[in-house]
């Protein structure tokens, strides 16, 4: 059994009987998501057990099974308007556990060691996800189209605003994604929109306004490879009118 400070939302790897804190790292008005990956060498799902606010009920979070550590992620929403400090826990009686997992949003992972994190160009370029990507950017005060392409089925990423997030899963499940997704407290949930489209790629529209967005991958090694994402400026380029000189009767 140990504890392990969490605190710059890194990537860290616990297993029974171990809890994780992050102690006041998160910020009033801002969304964050935990990832869980389940890296033990065995098919059994993993149990994570998230607190934080003491007035808030712990929430029970299912890691999927796999082998090989090439499995779906779960994440779990917390809004730090409800609770400074969050904890994830994988409690006894899981023998072999061992769970990967980093703290998401446009803040964290303050330590981003072990993270692919690298800046999105927004000229509408495909870019490969990795496993454990976090894409970054900051659109200026125009629209943009976003897309995302995959011909793995369930290929699923999250786009984090400062206060919101969108649950991008391409090739959908007929059954959802609800299943890997759980929220703690009570004012996650209604900061998080799911678009789960039955398509190989998925496309949409965003409206920037110089705030940093982000996007993070929740997919397998071998799935993230297959991935692409690609942001384009849609802003209209005016060029300045010529003056005609002979139509102005100018010589």
């Amino acid at each position: 059994m140990s504890a392990i400070n969490w605190n710059q939302g890194q990537l860290i790897s616990f297993g029974q009987g171990d809890t994780a804190t992050c102690n006041g790292g998160l910020n009033k008005g801002q969304l964050y998501g935990l990832f869980f990956y389940n890296a033990a060498g065995n098919d059994a799902s993993t149990t994570v057990v998230v607190t934080g606010n003491n007035s808030l009920p712990p929430v029970t979070v299912t890691v999927p099974g796999t082998t090989a550590n090439q499995g779906l992620a779960a994440i779990c929403f917390v809004s730090g308007d409800e609770t400074a400090t969050i904890a994830a826990s994988i409690l006894n009686g899981q023998p072999g556990a061992n769970i990967q997992a980093f703290i998401g949003s446009v803040k964290m992972p303050t330590d981003t060691s072990g993270i692919n994190n690298q800046g999105l160009s927004l000229n509408g370029q495909q870019q490969s996800f990795q496993k454990f990507t976090r894409f970054y950017a900051v659109p200026a005060s125009h629209w943009y189209a976003g897309q995302i392409t995959s011909n793995i089925n369930a290929f699923m990423s999250v786009q984090f605003t400062e206060n919101a997030a969108t649950v991008i899963c391409v090739n959908a499940p007929s059954t959802g994604i609800t299943g890997v997704i759980a929220y703690y407290g009570t004012q996650a949930q209604p900061k998080v929109v799911l678009n789960p489209v039955p398509y190989q790629s998925a496309s949409w529209s965003l409206f920037g306004n110089g705030q940093q967005i982000v996007w993070i991958n929740a997919d397998s090694v071998q799935n993230s490879q297959s991935a692409t994402i690609s942001v384009q400026s849609l802003q209209a380029l005016y060029a300045a009118p010529k003056h005609d000189k002979a139509a102005a009767g100018v010589a």
